[in-house]
């Protein structure tokens, strides 16, 4: 959704009528996950893309005919070899798309939760009598918006089902006397990954620079104000010149976040640990050798940590590639932090 929020933005400010595609499910090679998003406007003016380049030329012809008459439809593609061949796939497969006119009140709430980087779901009918109509919930589960004509009995049914659900996709929902819908996308705006670099140094500059270009928000750590400068890393969410043990409780540490530590200073990388590592983040990564990380596993065992938190650090830091300048380190240590986000990760370095 981040890719086209500000597009639609502006096309919202401009007033244009604007549909929305969604990609609902896939089947075979898909350049594109469940949740992506495009949007059109009534002049055929795009932005995002549901498939790479195969199916959008159809999609943008029901986004205009839904535009027209006001009504959804769930739209099937079988994408052929050669059309996927095309577009840069080794093979073809299917897509489903639901195309949509925007609804401005939900789209309006579920900005505002994407540009302050919240969690929210979305449940939308895609299919049946009440196709189209939506619920937006909270982390909490609780109704932040729901269309006019979704019924009390179906709302409870679809808050249900998005909490059963752990990533996005469709759901089957048993038919029932008051609503023929059989099926739901579960739709989550998950909080963008929290980057935070505990140490302005120079592996940190290109670093932060290629997690922004994969979508995390990056914040800098370092009580050296020469190092973690705005000079230096002019387009980081957050630098704060503190300790670690002071600027993480301030950043927050939660699901979404991934610690890289990168001084080699003691008084500053160990603080960052034993802050960190009783909060049981998704990933944290240490740059050192192996006589240095035992060194500071001493240091951590006697400042209380036990082994199984000791056990989540990832050290040397990044998959293994033979890397030698700070941009190709940099390359695997993001290598290493989007695997761990994608759950492809086998576990913390030994």
């Amino acid at each position: 959704m981040l890719d086209i929020l500000a597009t639609m933005k502006r096309w919202r400010a401009e007033q244009r009528s604007v549909a929305l595609a969604t990609v609902v499910k896939t089947w075979g090679s898909a350049p594109r996950r469940e949740g992506s998003k495009m949007g059109i406007t009534d002049g055929m003016a795009m932005i995002g893309s549901v498939s790479g380049g195969c199916v959008e030329g159809a999609v943008v012809e029901e986004a205009l005919a839904g535009l027209r008459d006001g009504r959804p439809r769930l739209l099937h593609f079988g994408v052929a070899d050669d059309m996927a061949w095309e577009v840069g796939l080794t093979c073809g497969g299917s897509i489903e798309v639901f195309v949509e006119p925007l609804d401005t009140l939900w789209w309006d709430a579920l900005a505002d939760l994407a540009e302050n980087d919240k969690f929210g779901v979305t449940v939308t009918v895609m299919d049946g009598e009440f196709i189209g109509e939506k619920a937006l919930l909270d982390g909490g589960g609780d109704v932040l918006y729901q269309t006019d004509g979704l019924p009390d009995d179906l709302l409870a049914r679809l808050k249900a089902a998005a909490a059963d659900c752990s990533q996005s996709g469709i759901v089957a929902l048993d038919k029932c006397a008051e609503a023929s819908a059989t099926r739901v996308m579960v739709d989550m705006q998950v909080e963008r990954p929290h980057l935070i670099l505990i140490g302005g140094v120079h592996v940190s500059i290109p670093l932060q620079a290629m997690a922004a270009l994969v979508g995390f928000r990056v914040s800098i750590v370092d009580p050296r104000s020469a190092f973690a400068s705005k000079e230096r890393f002019p387009n980081a969410a957050n630098i704060l010149h503190s300790y670690p043990d002071k600027a993480l409780p301030q950043l927050g540490l939660d699901r979404s976040t991934y610690l890289a530590v990168l001084t080699h200073d003691p008084k500053i990388d160990d603080k960052a640990l034993t802050t960190a590592l009783p909060a049981n983040i998704p990933y944290v990564g240490v740059l050192s050798s192996g006589r240095t990380h035992r060194q500071r596993v001493a240091r951590l065992k006697a400042a209380g940590l036990s082994d199984e938190l000791i056990a989540q650090i990832r050290t040397p830091i990044g998959i293994d590639i033979g890397a030698s300048t700070p941009e190709e380190i940099a390359v695997c240590i993001l290598a290493e932090i989007i695997a761990a986000r994608n759950g492809a990760a086998a576990g913390p370095a030994p």
